[in-house]
Order: structure tokens, then sequence, then C-alpha cells
């Protein structure tokens, strides 16, 4: 069961304590400032709480601009590789513009290392590939959209 952890005008984050699942809903267009807090927050919780699965849902997100865009590859990218999670699940923005973002910056950044990344159109499908066990995981470059 999901529990609340924290929520912004940005972000709203959730989580479930017994599979390590941390759930990210973002809100709409964000400012820089409210993107990288965002992100920052979201980090530090992960780490906290030993994280190992994310439920990205950018549904609602909106364009990144293109010096957010830059920011979370050199800064953002760089620390979630060093987190505890594992498999990160993509919930599909509606908006085009944010679907090319997220592509771009996942082939620019050269990938997320040992995390397993994979795009869904579905939250029952995201959730069923992120409670599967680990050792079937492996990074799943093609699925990008």
């Amino acid at each position: 069961m999901l529990k609340l952890y924290y929520e912004t005008d940005a972000m709203r984050v959730s989580y479930d304590e017994e599979l390590q699942l941390g759930v990210g809903e973002w809100k709409g267009f964000l400012r820089s400032e409210e993107l990288r807090k965002a992100g920052l927050d979201s980090l530090d919780f992960v780490n906290k709480h030993n994280i190992t699965r994310w439920l990205a849902d950018r549904r609602k997100m909106k364009a990144i601009r293109q010096q957010d865009q830059q920011w979370t590859i050199d800064e953002f990218v760089p620390k979630l590789m060093q987190s505890p999670v594992r498999r990160i699940a993509n919930l599909v923005s509606e908006d085009l513009f944010n679907k090319m973002a997220i592509e771009s910056m996942y082939q620019r950044s050269g990938g997320l290392g040992s995390i397993a990344f994979r795009d869904f159109d579905r939250l029952e499908d995201a959730m069923e590939w992120l409670k599967q066990p680990f050792e079937d995981s492996k990074p799943a470059d093609s699925n990008l959209v």
C-alpha cells in the first residue's frame, strides 16, 4: 500500500516500504528551481529509505527546458546511478515535447548504467515489471519511445 511521503505543487512522492518502491508523480510544467528541487528531494528520499524500484509518472509533465535537461545529465543522473535504485518504470508523458526531452536526455547521458529503465503507457504494466525480481532485470535501451 502506498503512503504519501511529500507533495508540492511540482511533484507528489509516495512509497511502499515492503516493495522498496518509490512513486514520483510529476505535475505539469515546472520552473527550473521546482524541477531541480523535486529531483534532488526525490534522490534524498531514495537514499534515506533504500528505494530500489521507482515509478516515474510523467503523464502530466510538460516540456523540459534545455538548461534543465543539461542539469539532469550533468548533476542528477550521476547521483541517481550511485543510489540504491535498480529499476525505473517511466509512465510516458502525454506531451510530445516531454517525450522527446526524456529520450534525448537518456541518449545523451549514455544510459543509466546498471539501472534498468523502461517506458510504459499503462500503470498496470509498469507495476508488474517493477515487482519482478531483480535477477530477471536487464537494461532495456531498445524499449524507449
